[in-house]
């Protein structure tokens, strides 16, 4: 099963990914991490790649989509795969339709006053990534041992809501392309109550295909 998964920054997106990865099996696949991937492997791609990223432009559409070919055609995809921040655009997501079929879109929906709250509590560890938040944990380091600490772009407000107006207007044209195969799903409460309603669904999308 190939879905998509979407949200805004602070819905839970990776949390999420990382509940179905452990019950369902399936990898999750960024672009942004494939793109950094393939550089320092210097491949063929990650040279190509690097050679944008050094100038400054965005990597173009169709270099990002063989970096995605290539990593969707390996085995552990077999059984279907999960993306995440990609497509953002209606663009992209008709090249998207030329080297994968999607068979379920799933929306995180949350207001926007929880997420705010979320973004501004929210606390990274600086050497494993792992996320915590200060509602919920208070020691200032990690599991692991290492300092948390705040994004930049995590501290003020109006820079979050700008980011949440941004993600609502690209966000917008793709539900409405892929109509027929989105499901949204809410994504208020603690990870496991919204893993459970996942969790559902997925069983569901399972036992109709």
């Amino acid at each position: 099963m190939n879905i998509i998964l979407m949200g805004p920054q602070g819905s839970g997106k990776g949390t999420l990914a990382r509940q179905i990865i452990k019950e369902f099996g399936l990898p999750q696949i960024s672009t942004g991490d494939l793109l950094r991937e393939q550089m320092k492997k210097e491949t063929e791609l990650g040279k190509l790649a690097k050679s944008y990223v050094n100038k400054g432009s965005l990597v173009p559409l169709d270099v990002i989509l063989k970096i995605l070919q290539d990593r969707i055609s390996r085995k552990d995809c077999k059984n279907g795969y999960i993306l995440d921040g990609f497509p953002r655009s209606k663009e992209q997501a008709e090249a998207l339709k030329k080297i994968a079929k999607i068979d379920a879109v799933i929306v995180l929906e949350i207001p926007s006053d929880v997420i705010i709250k979320r973004i501004l509590t929210r606390r990274v560890c600086s050497s494993c990534g792992e996320i915590y938040n200060t509602s919920s944990y208070s020691d200032p380091t990690c599991k692991c041992g290492a300092p948390l600490y705040q994004r930049d772009d995590d501290k003020s407000e109006a820079a979050i809501r700008n980011r949440l107006e941004i993600y609502d207007r690209e966000t917008a044209p793709l539900v409405d392309f892929y109509s027929d195969r989105v499901y949204k799903l809410d994504g208020s409460g603690s990870p496991a109550e919204v893993y459970a309603r996942a969790k559902i669904l997925l069983k569901d999308l399972e036992a109709r295909k």
